[in-house]
């Protein structure tokens, strides 16, 4: 990882993982043969799913106004910063084109949500599954959750390498978290891990540190509200 990836991952970790988990929580399950299947524990909330398609839509659309309206008043923005809209609009400029709120939200949305808690937050639905579902007896760190259903593992950091074989979604350790690709020409960023008694490269959009961004949301009458949502480098 580069280095604001590796502060957003240790913030990220103290702030989530450091307080025990309520009890009314599931258990995380342990993976199987390094299986970790994704999670979509709202699927069947409507409300949710129709919520969730509308955000996806104003962010695709950069619809400020939209996506802004939706920010609980007391959104938490990390460690050491002020909750609340004007610190979250601080952090994920909204009002730049390419800006980071505009990546880094569609990018956990896409993937499956949980339910999740802890002493200093609510039970609330966050996305991606990764780390609500994370195992505890897993190394948070040094692995990450293959979330594509299939990828090629490389030889090279490169489309046109080797594939030395085929790997579904699971735990798999990594050896580096940001691997540019052998042709200078290209923008495709790798990550180096081991699988199958052997190391090679995936491409970094399928697979996903436990320690990454999470969009957390808590239903209210109003309807759905994102109450909390960690910035890269806060």
């Amino acid at each position: 990882m580069n280095s604001p990836r590796r502060i957003a991952c240790a913030l990220l970790l103290a702030t989530l993982l450091a307080a025990p988990v309520l009890a009314q929580q599931k258990p995380a399950a342990k993976p199987q043969d390094g299986i970790f299947a994704p999670r979509d524990e709202a699927a069947g909330d409507q409300s949710w799913t129709r919520f969730r398609d509308r955000l996806l839509e104003a962010v695709q659309q950069r619809d400020k106004k939209f996506v802004l309206g939706v920010v609980d008043r007391n959104v938490r923005n990390g460690i050491g910063q002020p909750n609340g809209l004007e610190e979250f609009i601080r952090q994920w400029e909204p009002d730049a084109e390419d800006g980071p709120l505009w990546r880094e939200l569609p990018r956990a949305l896409h993937l499956g949500a949980a339910y999740y808690s802890h002493e200093k937050m609510p039970r609330s639905l966050c996305a991606p599954y990764v780390l609500p579902r994370w195992p505890k007896n897993t190394d948070p760190h040094g692995n990450g959750a293959i979330t594509a259903r299939e990828t090629a593992l490389r030889a090279a950091p490169s489309g046109s390498a080797e594939i030395l074989s085929s790997l579904g979604q699971s735990i798999v350790p990594v050896i580096d978290w940001e691997v540019a690709d052998s042709d200078a020409g290209i923008k495709q960023k790798w990550v180096k891990i081991s699988a199958q008694s052997r190391e090679g490269f995936i491409p970094e959009e399928h697979i996903r540190s436990p320690l990454e961004h999470l969009a957390c949301f808590r239903k209210s009458e109003t309807g759905w509200r994102l109450t909390s949502f960690l910035a890269a480098g806060e």
